[in-house]
């Protein structure tokens, strides 16, 4: 699908009819005007970022249904998905499917694409493979962000927001042209949304996030040919997501947490309403994570006298975080109850926790050679080098006691890229262009991993594994076909294969034999598509569509299988066979009246499951196939003795068939010689989407609809504008993700033993009713 520059044009005053506004991009490293570029692009421009409030990636996630996300049981496993297709075991040795640049610089781990998004001028959502351009981790697509130009006079902006629920922003920006050599810009903010869930044992709330970012542009002209600009940048982040908020416990009487006795469900879940929509929790340790991160950007421009251009750009980023779970999901001290080898209670007076840090250092550099814009042959060919090196140290339970499956480990993972690229459009006949690109990549890649037993004691490593110097060579390509049917109507044909790199699977079920087969084999993709741009009515309507078909080999997930050459059956990260995504796309711009623009997107998206035969099974209930769902083979003799299902036609998950959206605003010019008003709409829709591989239906959340109002004043100068909104009017409730796994919890221990089933959700940041006020000012 194709979606145009979603809701970011305004009305173009001007002595001649009023038309949409020109819309830019610079997915093929050029600056071009979208519907020139012969690819699958959203635009969020400044206007529909301000419009919507966009604060962080998952308000961007609204405005896009090419994209999802996946939520994890931390924000590190978080993951973003393109068209169906991201991520789904998430580890530090594992890249992302979908790259995120910021300024042409990308980022080294994708949780940081989690932090604020602060001074922003326009994010392009590239969807399909990127790897020609974007490298190897755009193996479904790439999000190509690019924050606010130095520019003009000294000028300066003012924001801030507060809203019915707690939630508050404060930013500004201020910057400009010193001199013809001269110019700076600078911009802060500072966020905080405590959350929609109200911890009862600390009496305060979770399940939100907030941040702190500073960033600044230097820019010297030292001659008339050559642009230095320098970025420094440093960002905190706060996130108290993924508590997991009980929404059933079936039966409550006589549960009991882990089968002990002194651990009853009355007891540990008191006073929380459970039922659909709760909101109440009690954990005694904070489930989330926090996270600073500070590096630089470094680009120098030279402009050549044939008038290409010469581009050095250079980036260095390191990021800190810490992270922690509370694993008994309880505010009492567990450790007390939970049994020693000998059966006897441990008697530790502390509760079930994980905890650990990422250390990441990033660097990259890049070469690249621009041609001049104003001829039939253009073309962009570079050289790129990166470095990442990912430090883990992760700690579980409690030394000696089973039931908090104790673990501690220290593992670090690394790789290093050189790759060549180019790409070349050749205008070869009147109304008819090719565009050809091409990348060879090297990396080479490793990891170190020891594992220990957790505290109290020191620590003392029981095993080390290890698998460095891997080194693979991968080629990418892309080729279209472009015809002009007319000046406002494009249609092009499409073509490009993806590359994701060795992996490695850094987890705590790391043993001797899985690691002996360690790294797992490289992703791959490729990808049809077919699209069509039309401007009408004088520039006040354009028409994005697309079709694609992608299909992805050797898809990195967890699986169960013999090693080879043994009668052992283990799960561990492997490369399973495929899975594919297809389906349409439209984006729909519409300058209705002067005062009237309204812009919509809608993606159909069958995102499937092509090869998976030893997928892991669900639990059923009260099932005659042993507890578990009927196309589960019990027992195969194939793989192990194991229960596995044929996932082969399964839906993806967290790959809604239907995402779209719908906004606008309406301007109301008023006769006071000061201020005019204005009203905005927004309505989203998403189909029922599964959040788990293994198809269990009750890990699914349910299809639904938010619609957003606002409205407000302005000064006919455009310096100061108030606003106030609603979000989600009608007060739909739903979830980010659907769970079970509130612990483990059983009935009348210790004979006979009843199973307890639970549900839980994690509610959206919009899952209920707010209101807001915004005010922004323009110095």
């Amino acid at each position: 699908m194709m979606q145009t520059a979603t809701a970011q044009q305004a009305p173009a005053t001007t002595a001649e009819q009023p038309k949409l506004e020109e819309v830019i991009v610079s997915a093929n490293k050029r600056i071009e005007k979208l519907e020139q570029v012969p690819l699958a692009i959203t635009v969020l421009g400044d206007a529909v970022l301000q419009r919507n409030n966009v604060r962080e990636f998952a308000d961007v996630i609204n405005l896009s249904p090419a994209l999802t996300i996946t939520y994890g049981t931390t924000p590190a496993n978080n993951g973003i998905n393109m068209r169906g297709i991201g991520t789904t075991s998430i580890g530090i040795g594992v890249e992302a499917d979908v790259a995120v640049i910021i300024d042409d610089i990308p980022m080294g781990m994708q949780v940081k694409a989690f932090q604020d998004l602060t001074d922003i001028a326009r994010i392009e959502i590239l969807k399909g493979p990127q790897s020609t351009l974007f490298g190897k981790s755009a193996i479904a697509g790439a999000v190509n962000v690019t924050t606010k130009p130095i520019s003009g006079p000294l000028a300066g902006n003012f924001s801030t927001l507060y809203t019915s629920d707690g939630e508050w922003r404060v930013g500004g920006s201020y910057g400009g042209e010193l001199s013809e050599k001269f110019g700076f810009r600078i911009a802060a903010s500072d966020t905080r949304f405590a959350g929609n869930v109200n911890n009862l044992t600390t009496g305060t709330k979770t399940n939100g996030s907030g941040g702190k970012t500073f960033m600044a542009k230097l820019s010297w002209h030292p001659t008339d040919t050559l642009d230095i600009d320098f970025t420094p940048r440093y960002s905190y982040s706060n996130t108290t997501c993924c508590a997991l908020v009980a929404t059933s416990v079936t039966p409550l009487q006589g549960a009991l947490l882990s089968n002990v006795a002194q651990l009853p469900a009355t007891t540990l879940l008191q006073g929380i309403n459970i039922g659909p929509y709760n909101t109440d929790i009690r954990n005694d340790t904070k489930t989330g994570q926090e996270s600073t991160s500070r590096g630089f950007g470094l680009r120098i421009n030279y402009a050549m006298p044939n008038g290409a251009t010469l581009s050095s750009i250079t980036s260095l980023d390191k990021y800190y975080a810490n992270d922690s779970r509370d694993q008994d999901f309880v505010d009492v001290p567990t450790l007390l109850y939970y049994p020693l080898a000998n059966g006897k209670p441990a008697g530790v007076n502390e509760g079930y926790v994980q905890y650990g840090t990422f250390d990441v250092i990033s660097r990259t550099q890049e070469l690249r050679l621009t041609s001049p814009d104003n001829q039939p042959v253009k073309y962009v060919a570079g050289l790129w080098y990166g470095w990442n090196a990912i430090d883990r140290h992760f700690i579980r339970g409690y030394n000696g006691i089973a039931l908090s499956t104790p673990t501690q480990y220290f593992t670090d993972t690394y790789n290093e890229n050189k790759a060549i690229f180019g790409q070349v459009s050749w205008d070869f006949a009147k109304d008819y262009s090719v565009l050809a690109g091409l990348r060879y990549n090297r990396e080479t890649s490793g990891y170190h991993f020891t594992t220990g037993a957790p505290p109290p004691g020191a620590f003392v490593p029981t095993a080390s594994y290890s698998s460095v110097d891997n080194t693979e060579n991968a080629t990418t390509g892309k080729l279209s076909l472009q015809h002009q049917f007319s000046k406002n109507l494009m249609a092009y044909a499409l073509g490009a294969t993806g590359y994701k790199g060795l992996a490695y699977d850094l987890t705590s079920s790391l043993n001797a034999a899985t690691a002996a087969q360690q790294p797992v084999h490289s992703e791959t993709s490729n990808t049809f598509e077919l699209g069509l741009k039309g401007n009408f009515l004088n520039n006040r309507l354009t028409l994005n569509l697309a079709a694609f078909n992608s299909k992805f080999k050797n898809y990195q997930q967890n699986s169960g299988g013999y090693l080879p050459g043994t009668t052992t059956y283990v799960t561990r990260l492997n490369s399973v066979g495929g899975v594919q995504t297809r389906g349409v796309e439209m984006d729909i711009s519409a300058l209705v009246t002067t005062d009237f623009i309204i812009n919509g997107s809608v993606a159909y998206t069958d995102a499937s499951i092509t090869e998976f035969p030893n997928a892991p099974c669900y639990n059923v209930t009260d099932t005659s196939n042993g507890g578990f769902n009927a196309a589960c083979q019990l027992k195969s003799a194939q793989y192990g003795g194991q229960n596995v299902q044929d996932l082969a036609g399964g839906r993806m998950p967290n790959a809604p068939k239907i995402k779209a959206n719908l906004g606008g605003q309406y301007d109301i010019r008023l006769k006071d010689n000061s201020f005019d008003a204005f009203i905005t709409a927004a309505v989203r829709y998403q189909s029922e989407v599964l959040t788990n591989l293994n198809q269990d239906p009750t890990l699914s959340v349910a299809g639904y609809s938010v619609t957003n109002l606002g409205f407000g004043i302005k000064d006919k100068q455009s310096r100061y504008k108030l606003s106030f909104f609603i979000n989600n009017l009608f007060n739909k409730h739903y979830a980010n993700t659907g769970f079970t796994g509130l612990g483990s919890w059983s009935s009348k221990a210790p004979n006979p033993v009843i199973a307890v089933t639970n549900t839980t959700w994690s509610p959206a940041r919009d899952a209920f009713r707010y209101v807001g006020v915004r005010f922004d000012a323009k110095f």
